[in-house]
């Protein structure tokens, strides 16, 4: 039940945040929404490292613990695309790309590193961050990809059904939650690992998490349309 609340508390928060500054500062905007994209994506590629278990009654499924975070990470890029189009959109998930590559490299840095004699954590520290490169390039590779395909099928929904703000949210998110959970799973883990129960884990409890934040997108979209603001700037134009 604690997770939930957490999970409910930074949901708010950080779309009453961006809601505001999009409308009071649009500029200033942008650049929270892409920093809290930036920063949701980081902290994935750590908690993903732990396993945890969803209990739904009649089943149990076991799946990274990052899957709390990746609606945060579907919804920022949707609120982009949103209030500034696709190719904002396509630029934020670039720059986003790059800061991820950078995150290994500076991993990579610190692990090359001799720890100190008195440091009793190493041993844990390498098995958290010492990440394979075939992960490293199944995360980088599944993130451009489905990332872009949100971008594009979430600008394509609002050019053909503008006031339908439910239907590109969930339509997205539901294709680039699933999609990534495939292709991760599949890049990352065939041939070592039983790669079905992992994406169906993923891919069930992602969705469901998924989708539990489609009210607070709605409720940004509604915060956002009192305000007089050039189309352009946040009408979101799907270039």
């Amino acid at each position: 039940m604690l997770v939930w609340l957490y999970w409910i508390a930074g949901l708010t928060l950080t779309t009453y945040l961006s809601a505001s500054l999009v409308r009071r500062f649009p500029e200033v905007g942008l650049q929270a929404l892409v920093a809290f994209y930036v920063i949701y994506l980081a902290a994935s590629q750590i908690l993903a490292v732990r396993i945890v278990r969803f209990e739904l009654g009649f089943y149990t499924l076991h799946a990274p613990a990052a899957v709390f975070l990746y609606p945060f990470i579907a919804q920022a890029i949707d609120m982009i695309n949103e209030a500034y189009g696709y190719r904002k959109a396509q630029w934020s998930i670039l720059i986003a790309f790059l800061t991820q590559v950078l995150l290994v490299i500076f991993i990579l840095l610190v692990n090359s590193l001799k720890p100190a004699p008195f440091f009793k954590y190493e041993e844990a520290w390498q098995r958290i961050f010492a990440q394979g490169v075939r992960i490293t390039a199944a995360s980088w590779a599944s993130f451009l990809i489905c990332q872009s395909l949100d971008a594009r099928v979430f600008a394509w929904l609002k050019r053909r059904y503008e006031e339908k703000v439910w239907l590109r949210s969930m339509g997205s998110d539901v294709l680039n939650l699933t999609l990534d959970s495939v292709l991760f799973v599949t890049f990352a883990f065939w041939g070592v690992a039983p790669v079905g129960p992992l994406v169906l884990g993923q891919v069930v409890s992602k969705n469901i998490i998924g989708l539990l934040d489609t009210p607070w997108f709605l409720w940004y979209k509604r915060m956002l349309r009192p305000v007089g603001l050039r189309r352009e700037v946040y009408g979101g134009q799907a270039q």
